[in-house]
């Protein structure tokens, strides 16, 4: 059977050659969905890693942060903390075979509540962030035209301030002027002027709840059969990217003053690396890049085989995203030098947009007035769809996942209904970033709905897998599945330099809190303080499960703290005898476990 642990003595042993003990067959379950094909799941880790983020947020930070000398705290970040990070969650993915939130079952009962705040989360994220795909497609529909709409001033949404300077000689541009595709996007695509903020963000732009509803549509029936299906829908959306992004870069390679825009990215600006933020920009970029903590590469690796060497996975997926990442600053920053050649200005007077806007006004504005312009912005909106899904993919499928194998006797046989039921959730809770000011609500949501509650997510699972459940007990567990215990680069990456380099970023992100602004809207003072509710609302769920397990347990305070410290319970056949990780029942470990 495929997962099936080689005797001792095969080149795939679970021990090492000193190792006296036999080792029992270790078999996976009939039940349990797995991947038709290697490939399909290592499509979908890289998927749901290379993102949208990708794209926009690498770029922008690399030139802020120093230019080429931002690649030594991004690479340092990413040895030490991030791909540590990312091996941890597919190593336990995989060994436990379940989700996130019945595989603290496994480890350590009393975190258990991170698997409920993991959810919450994966919830708030599909809120806004399917929306940003939403807006893709609407420029992907608007693009079939032999003249791309935010071409030019012509057009019933446009203003006076509407600037258009390609092809128009002695053009000033000032403070107050507006190109043809920021106006598309503010005034035709969001409509934000017809929203005064948080306070009146107006009614809901049918537009772009269509946009929406395709984008579940695809949603639903790419999860509803599980990794059978989903893993093949990645063959399309997680390669299709791959060669959109070489194309353009070929294209912005060709481009006038496309190399202002690779010096402006990459000159080193040594001084750079004396300052805290940079590091801690480093830190962030590549945490929230690889994606530990979202409880999808727990989902992703747990329908792996058992002896599936999840080692050369993480270490291939990881260096893919970070070449992407890297690769895709080539394919903004010659963009960016092309428009500072016609506009006449420095790129660091082109390169003030950062976030969705770099993807939605400036990199569109430069497509409008390339030769070909509608074949390049059909296939550059193609990428950002695909993109998008895959991320998307993932994070349902890390909820689905672990309510599934959390409430197997309620929703096992009901997989379609749930991820109906789920789909038409985050439909709902999406609405409002399908209004007038939605894209306020969708920067409120991206700042405090994900920010610092996931990275305390990540902190907490790091802490509990290596000091409560133990770093020998982990370690023995990936030697069962690749026949060798990790090094101990890895093991003093999980016990200190990790969960050091998680608090760096906490400490750091609440120490420094700049003003959150949206062009020219400054969120009000109740607006942080809601934001901050909706943080901690995921959050909350890890203490208020540390209070209820602690409650609900008999016995003394010794012996309570004793059974829910203690994995609850284990698979037999994964966790022999001989690793001293038998399983316990809880009547035993209410009599006779001790601190």
């Amino acid at each position: 059977m495929a997962g099936t642990l080689p005797q001792h003595g095969s080149p795939n042993s679970g021990y090492s050659a000193n190792n006296a003990a036999a080792v029992p067959a270790v078999t996976q379950t009939d039940s349990r969905d797995k991947w038709s094909k290697k490939m399909d799941f290592l499509l979908s880790v890289i998927g749901f890693a290379v993102d949208l983020g990708n794209v926009w947020r690498f770029p922008y930070i690399c030139y802020q942060n120093g230019g080429g000398a931002f690649l030594i705290p991004y690479i340092l970040m990413a040895i030490f903390g991030g791909v540590p990070l990312f091996y941890m969650e597919l190593a336990l993915g995989q060994f436990h075979r379940t989700g996130a939130i019945s595989i603290w079952k496994h480890i350590c009962p009393i975190f258990k509540g991170i698997g409920y705040a993991i959810c919450v989360i994966a919830l708030y994220v599909s809120f806004y962030y399917n929306t940003i795909i939403a807006w893709a497609l609407f420029y992907f529909y608007s693009s079939f035209s032999s003249i791309l709409p935010w071409t030019n001033c012509d057009n019933v949404w446009n203003t006076p301030d509407c600037t258009n300077y390609f092809g128009v000689d002695n053009v000033t541009w000032t403070n107050s002027s507006r190109s043809p595709a920021e106006e598309f996007y503010t005034r035709n695509v969001l409509e934000i002027h017809k929203s005064s903020g948080l306070r009146d963000v107006g009614g809901v732009r049918w537009q772009l709840m269509l946009c929406l509803f395709l984008i579940f549509t695809i949603v639903y029936f790419s999860l509803w059969k599980g990794v059978r299906t989903s893993g093949k829908v990645v063959w399309v959306t997680a390669t299709l990217p791959y060669i959109v992004l070489f194309i353009l870069l070929i294209r912005g390679a060709t481009l006038p003053g496309a190399w202002r825009g690779v010096v402006f990215y990459l000159k080193p600006q040594w001084d750079k690396l004396l300052e805290t933020s940079v590091w801690v920009d480093a830190a962030a970029q590549i945490f929230f890049s690889l994606g530990p903590g979202f409880g999808v590469l727990l989902a992703l690796s747990s329908y792996n085989p058992f002896t599936n060497n999840c080692y050369r996975d993480a270490i291939v997926t990881s260096l893919v995203n970070c070449l992407t990442s890297f690769v895709s600053g080539f394919v903004i920053f010659t963009v960016l030098g092309y428009m500072a050649e016609m506009r006449k200005v420095e790129v660091e007077d082109v390169a003030k947009d950062k976030g969705p806007s770099l993807l939605f006004i400036t990199y569109p504005e430069a497509i409008a007035n390339m030769m070909g312009s509608t074949f390049f912005a059909i296939i550059f909106f193609v990428m950002m769809i695909t993109l998008g899904l895959d991320s998307t993919f993932g994070g349902l499928e890390a909820i689905i996942t672990a309510v599934l194998d959390e409430y197997p006797e309620y929703f096992s046989h009901r997989r379609e209904l749930f991820v109906l039921g789920l789909v038409v959730v985050c439909f709902l809770g999406s609405l409002s970033t399908l209004t007038n000011g939605g894209a306020y609500v969708v920067k409120l949501l991206e700042e405090f709905g994900v920010g610092s509650s996931i990275i305390a997510v990540g902190f907490l699972e790091a802490i509990a897998v290596s000091w409560f459940y133990g770093i020998k007990r982990f370690s023995n567990d990936v030697q069962a599945m690749l026949g060798q215990a990790p090094g101990l680069f890895w093991r003093v990456c999980w016990v200190a330099i990790s969960p050091a380099f998680l608090a760096y970023i906490i400490v750091s992100s609440l120490l420094k809190t700049p003003p959150l602004t949206l062009f020219d809207y400054k969120y009000p003072d109740w607006s942080i303080t809601v934001g901050y509710i909706i943080g901690f609302s995921s959050f909350m769920w890890i203490p208020i499960y540390m209070v209820y397990k602690l409650v609900w347990t008999p016995g003394s305070l010794k012996q309570r703290l004793a059974v829910c410290l203690r994995p609850e319970r284990t698979i037999p056949d994964i966790h022999p005898d001989s690793l001293n990780m038998a399983a316990v029942s809880q009547k035993d470990m209410n009599t006779s476990v001790c601190l």
